[in-house]
């Protein structure tokens, strides 16, 4: 401020503040400068309201003094003191908005909410205060936003403004999903309790209960999920889950409820006698629910309250009952009354509830006196000892068992046939009858330290069986299937064996073969040999160990006609490689005709069919190789004779996933270290032989470079083994062949189709010697035979191709005897020979060895003379059948000089000098593979006479050579 001019020379100038204070010069808020003699300035700077006010100016020179006064007014801006952001509230609260301005002139406050001038008089909730401030009454979450303080000076045009922002905090709100959870304790498993908490800002939740702490408990990151880890009884309870935020705190309770698996806690094995009234079982035990305990003995179950006799049904209609089962909360008892030794054993108590259940067995223990088992009755007859077999059973097993007759113990001195055995839990009477006085009663006695018992066993002489009774026959062309019904009576013992014999009606002598009995019993046969459109008798016998009981009734049937062959039964077996297949057939019927070959078809499923393979009639079955993995395939194979073709025999199978191809570092490693090994194994071998050879002359080098002098029968020896490596002609060395060509089967032939056993198998030779042999007129098998014999007055007149074969490995070209071909459909009377005497050839089984050439190129075949039959023909089991592969067979005609000559032996079997031969049935893989298989037993006719010699102590036999004979030879 500078007030006027003073007039007149002047020393000093001072100024005074409105308070009256001399503002001094030097202060930082107010200066004060002397502008001249007679003026001075005074500055406020940063002046406020506060400066306003009367200053006074005073002047002085000496004793004279002059003042003057300066009124100052100032005008405060628009200034906001107090506008705090953000605001917060809660939900449901009076709010009220602070915003403090002051100003000079005082301002007029306006508010602003998102911007836009709030209008009060549309919303009662809001309202400015006396102080300016804006009041809202139950603020909202909705409320929540900017809010704009705006101040205004009219008079000066001055404007100013604050935003507010306004958050609405909200209680938190919680949500359970479940009040009440359930747990299963004592198995290890967790509950979890959880807790959903709203509000805002977001709350925190945390868990009150006795104890919530430790490692127990697991949390998630808000805390409204608890994991209570291995749950227990003790966990059982309530739970306090607290949700928290700045508008407060909620509570909410939750309910865990824990239930217990059942928990045996009492059951104790149990001893009692026969002798005691009851015996009671009890059983204990715990769980949540409280559990239902049941009782069980074996497969039978009782409940609450049951009264029944289960383990002796003979007492169910006992009123009282046996038995009695009572429960009591957690407690159950099975009471057993009047206990017998059958109720001994594992008793299982179950307990059960809504969570599971568990059981434990106890043991009853029954003590008991021997109780005696075993058949009353025996049957026997003299010379033939039976065992009465004495079977205790008895607790303590302790047992003493005596035997009586008589009152006189056994055995004694005046008895010496009868033995006895004993063991821990029987004793066994074998009686050997002598005489009738050696049947009738014996007395066991058994006894241990709870009581004593006897039993009287009676032995009674069998008889032999009735006779059985014939229900059906059903006949085919060749062979005939023959039910029957068991005898009637077996004579006390069982039946071992049936008989059948059967011949031509009106004529011929009978024919019969002994059929064994199996386990699973016998019900029908199978009779063989017949010839087609032929009137037959049939009877069957009864065999037991007493002997064979009378025939039964004849019953006459008659054979069909010639016809094609039954289907084969087709078996198929994987092989381990998974894409080869081994098919198998079983021969049926073969229709009245022999079966000249098997057709093999197959194909894989949507595919054409394979080339047709065509087998000998020998073949049993074919090996289907380098097949499709994990391809379905059908199989067709079709048995044919002179009179057509079969219905197919159908197999269906698929083959093996195709294994995954693995590459093992380590095999590797392992077969390159094995190669090493067995590389130097055989270096080895090699030094230490070639040092056998030149210093021992022994070695296998030695018998590669050269071999001592040999004299003549090794020369012959020799000779022989060429036969066997010969390979010219790709022919077998030797071929046994049996042609039939007519439908007329001799003594045996095929059964009928059987989905079980093969009904026409080649009978196996068990002793073969060289013999002069007349062939029947078709292949006699059946596989149940045990003795069979035939009459060849049952024949048909003539064979048209009857070949006998032989399996001797002497050289085709060189030996002394010739062989003749004969083709297989040529015709050759049938030819009857009697054994001789002796031979130098002998039966020798062990010693055999067999060469079938599966060769493709066949020879020439030369015809055999035709032979005139003798006038007593003289019935002789016929050979197995044998064909090798190709429609070629050799015959050997060999003179009876010839066949005792030891130079000959030696020729024509030089593999061993005795020797018998077995007819191998050749089998064929498709490609690859071959069997020899052993052909079955041979019938032997029952009243004609053995063809096969057997050595024995009057020599080897000798093969004969009547005048009408070609050579037969084995």
């Amino acid at each position: 401020a500078t007030p006027n001019p003073i007039i007149g020379g002047v020393k000093e100038i001072d100024w005074f503040a409105p308070t009256g204070e001399k503002i001094e010069p030097g202060r930082l808020d107010v200066s004060v400068i002397r502008n001249d003699e007679t003026s001075s300035t005074l500055t406020i700077y940063n002046a406020k309201v506060d400066n306003a006010g009367t200053y006074k100016c005073v002047a002085s020179s000496g004793d004279r003094e002059a003042e003057a006064t300066v009124n100052l007014k100032i005008y405060q801006k628009i200034t906001f003191t107090n506008v705090p952001s953000p605001q917060e509230f809660t939900e449901g609260d009076n709010a009220i908005i602070v915003c403090d301005v002051i100003s000079s002139p005082p301002p007029t406050i306006l508010w602003k909410y998102k911007g836009a001038k709030i209008q009060f008089e549309k919303d009662v909730r809001f309202r400015t205060l006396n102080n300016n401030h804006l009041q809202i009454r139950g603020i909202r979450k909705t409320d929540e936003g900017v809010y704009t303080c705006e101040g205004r000076i009219k008079a000066r045009g001055e404007v100013d403004f604050r935003s507010i922002k306004v958050v609405v905090n909200v209680l938190p709100t919680i949500r359970t999903r479940q009040v009440e959870t359930n747990g299963t304790a004592d198995m290890g498993f967790s509950t979890l309790l959880a807790c959903d908490a709203d509000g805002f800002p977001e709350p925190m939740v945390t868990w009150k209960q006795s104890t919530t702490s430790g490692e127990k408990y697991n949390f998630n990151e808000d805390g409204s999920e608890m994991t209570i880890l291995d749950v227990t009884k003790l966990d059982e309870g309530d739970y306090t889950c607290i949700a928290k935020n700045k508008a407060g705190e909620s509570e909410q309770e939750l309910s865990l409820k824990v239930f217990v698996k059942p928990k045996i806690t009492y059951l104790e094995s149990q001893s009692t006698t026969e002798m005691d009234e009851q015996v009671t079982l009890t059983c204990e035990a715990t769980g949540d629910p409280t559990p239902t305990i049941t009782w069980s003995f074996g497969t039978r179950v009782f409940t609450e309250g049951e009264q029944a006799s289960w383990t002796r049904p003979e007492k169910h209609k006992n009123l009282d009952g046996d038995v009695l089962v009572r429960s009591d909360a957690r407690v159950s008892s099975l009471t057993l009354k009047y206990p017998q030794y059958t109720d001994a054993g594992e008793y299982l108590c179950t307990a059960h509830n809504a969570i599971g259940e568990t059981a434990q067995p106890m043991y009853l223990e029954v003590l008991y006196a021997p109780k005696i088992l075993g058949s009353v009755t025996v049957y026997t007859w003299e010379g033939n000892p039976a065992n009465i077999s004495c079977e205790v059973l008895a607790h303590p097993s302790n047992v003493s068992i005596t035997w009586l007759r008589d009152g006189v113990q056994l055995p004694n001195t005046n008895i010496s046939n009868i033995k006895i055995y004993n063991t821990p839990s029987a004793s066994y009477l074998e009686v050997n009858p002598e005489s009738q006085s050696d049947f009738g009663n014996y007395n066991c006695t058994a006894s241990n330290e709870i009581g004593t018992e006897s039993k009287e066993f009676i032995v009674i002489p069998a008889d032999v069986p009735s006779a059985p009774s014939i229900t059906q026959v059903q006949p085919y062309s060749s062979t005939a299937q023959v039910l029957f019904e068991e005898p009637e009576s077996t004579g006390g013992v069982p039946v071992l064996k049936y008989r059948a014999e059967w011949r031509a009606v009106g004529r011929g002598k009978w024919v019969q073969r002994v059929y064994e009995v199996k386990d699973a019993g016998l019900s029908s046969v199978t009779v063989t040999g017949l010839k087609p459109e032929t009137d037959y008798e049939v009877k069957m016998y009864a065999i037991n160990g007493k002997g064979e009981g009378d025939g039964s009734q004849s019953v006459v049937f008659k054979t069909e006609h010639v016809r094609e062959p039954s289907p084969p039964i087709l078996e198929g077996t994987l092989q381990p490689k998974g894409n080869s297949l081994k098919v198998k057939w079983t021969k049926q019927d073969d229709g009245g005709s022999p079966i000249t070959h098997y057709l093999v078809r197959y194909k894989a499923v949507n595919s054409d069919w394979k080339p047709e393979i065509r087998l000998p009639n020998v073949s049993e079955y074919v090996m289907l190789i380098g097949l499709e993995w994990d391809t379905e395939y059908d199989v067709f194979v079709v048995a044919e004779n002179q009179q057509g073709k079969s219905k197919p025999g159908t197999l269906t199978f698929r083959t093996s996933s195709e294994p995954a191809a693995t590459t093992d570092g380590t095999g590797m490693n392992t077969g390159v270290i094995v190669g090493i090994l067995i590389l130097v194994c055989v270096l080895l071998l090699l030094i230490v032989d070639a040092t056998c050879c030149f210093l021992n002359k022994c070695g296998i080098l030695m018998c590669i470079c050269g071999k001592p002098g040999q004299g003549t029968k090794g020369k012959d020896i020799e000779t022989g083994k060429a036969a066997f490596v010969q390979d010219v002609s790709k022919e077998p060395i030797v071929e046994v062949r049996t042609e039939e060509a007519t439908a007329n089967h001799d003594a045996e032939g095929h059964p009928e189709p059987n989905e079980t056993t093969p009904l026409t198998k080649p009978e196996q030779v068990t002793e073969t010697a060289a013999a002069v042999v007349d062939l029947p007129l078709s292949v006699p098998t059946n596989s149940d035979t045990v003795t069979d014999t035939f009459d060849l007055s049952q024949s048909s007149p003539v064979s048209e191709s009857t070949t006998l074969t032989s399996s001797i490995t002497a050289p085709p070209s060189d030996s002394p005897n010739l062989v003749h071909m004969t083709p297989p459909n040529s015709s050759t009377p049938k030819s009857h020979t009697k054994p001789s005497s002796s031979s130098p050839l002998s039966s020798d089984p062990a010693n055999v060895t067999l060469l079938v050439d599966l060769g493709d190129s066949p020879e020439p075949q030369a015809e055999v003379p035709p032979v005139v039959p003798s006038e007593e023909p003289v019935p002789v089991p016929p050979p197995p059948p044998f064909s090798a592969v190709q429609p070629a067979s050799i015959n050997s005609k060999i003179t009876e000089n010839e066949l005792e000559s030891p130079e000959s032996h030696a020729t024509l079997n030089p593999i061993s000098p005795q020797s018998s031969v077995a007819i191998p049935l050749v089998n064929h893989e498709h490609e690859i593979d071959g069997e020899l298989p052993l052909a079955p037993d041979t019938d032997v006719p029952q009243d004609g006479s053995h063809a096969v010699g057997t050595a024995g102590s009057n020599g080897p036999s000798v093969p004969a050579q009547d005048e009408y004979g070609s050579l037969d030879a084995l």
